[in-house]
């Protein structure tokens, strides 16, 4: 899918691209291009001068060969966009192209995103666009929008594995945590650590992109100031990771100690059930040896007797451990 987008009256506008003559009547600031054909990538070189690379979103290519410029001016930058499903959460990887020197081509002042499906993020960005003027002025306001929509993006997320962990905690801290139900909540537990761990990632992706364009000396002094502010919203989110970090570690020395609870009371009864055994077992062994002279052997009532002895032996350590306390 090939999106194009132009300004018209501070707002963007999106064209529809259907051949390549379509190109040729616009004068867009930002070519989004969502899994390209082939035959979109032709277009793109033919009119744009753009050639795009087959692994452009890879995620093999190396760290050092994410964020770089080329000798006729290309700046390529390669960042990762979070994505939080109910079902699973993930990285995007977006590769970003922006001529800035070379005026001889038509791709000068155009930004060009290439991705494999889509992102939140974008959606975000072009609603925002639309209804509110004056949001972008050039391509590299919609760069640095859109790092900036994925910063919010990423806040959000970090606030609904708050939200969750709140919940999971008041429920956690009552101290009636069954086995089943701990199993659920170290499940749940687990999948926010792991959305926590790929925000803290995003933001740490993001924050090298930024840094990056600042580095580049592409910005002017405004956006320079929004670059920034942007890399202030990475640092407080940061810390704020840090912090469900801290929460989720504290949630799962809860409940593992609350298994071990459980399983201790589990123990204790074995093990007050084996110490109540053992005087019938004694018992039953002295009478079970083959001694001639036992008197209760000869007696009317010696069986009930011994059975009798052998309850009220059972019977009388289970009252004292219950006095005692040690079977609660």
């Amino acid at each position: 899918m090939l999106n194009v987008f132009t300004l018209s009256n501070g707002r963007l506008v999106q064209a529809e691209i259907n051949q390549l003559s379509d190109l040729e009547q616009l004068l867009p600031i930002w070519v989004d291009m969502e899994s390209p054909t082939r035959e979109e990538k032709r277009w793109v070189k033919q009119h744009y001068g753009l050639s795009i690379p087959e692994d452009a979103t890879g995620e093999d290519i190396e760290e050092s060969a994410r964020f770089y410029e080329e000798d006729n001016g290309e700046l390529h930058i390669r960042s990762d966009f979070l994505i939080d499903g109910e079902e699973e959460s993930r990285s995007v990887r977006v590769a970003f192209i922006l001529n800035q020197r070379n005026t001889e081509l038509k791709s000068c002042g155009v930004l060009f995103s290439i991705r494999e499906e889509d992102i939140p993020v974008f959606r975000l960005l072009r609603m925002r666009a639309r209804r509110v003027p004056g949001l972008i002025d050039e391509a590299k306001d919609v760069l640095l929008s859109l790092f900036d929509a994925d910063v919010e993006y990423s806040a959000d997320a970090l606030e609904g594995i708050y939200d969750d962990l709140k919940k999971v905690s008041a429920q956690v801290l009552e101290g009636s945590v069954t086995d089943t139900y701990a199993q659920q909540v170290l499940a749940d537990i687990a999948w926010q650590e792991n959305l926590n761990g790929r925000v803290r990632r995003n933001m740490l992706d993001t924050r090298r992109a930024v840094s990056f364009m600042m580095r580049s000396k592409m910005l002017d002094a405004e956006q320079f100031e929004d670059a920034r502010q942007i890399l202030r919203d990475i640092e407080s989110l940061d810390s704020h990771t840090q912090f469900l970090f801290d929460k989720i570690n504290f949630l799962m020395d809860a409940l593992v100690g609350f298994l071990n609870i459980n399983q201790n009371k589990i123990i204790k009864i074995f093990s007050v059930a084996s110490v109540a055994l053992l005087p019938p077992t004694l018992i039953a062994s002295v009478y079970g040896m083959n001694f001639r002279v036992m008197p209760e052997l000869q007696w009317e009532y010696g069986y009930i007797y011994v059975i009798l002895l052998m309850i009220a032996s059972a019977v009388g350590p289970m009252i004292y451990f219950r006095k005692r306390g040690w079977l609660k």
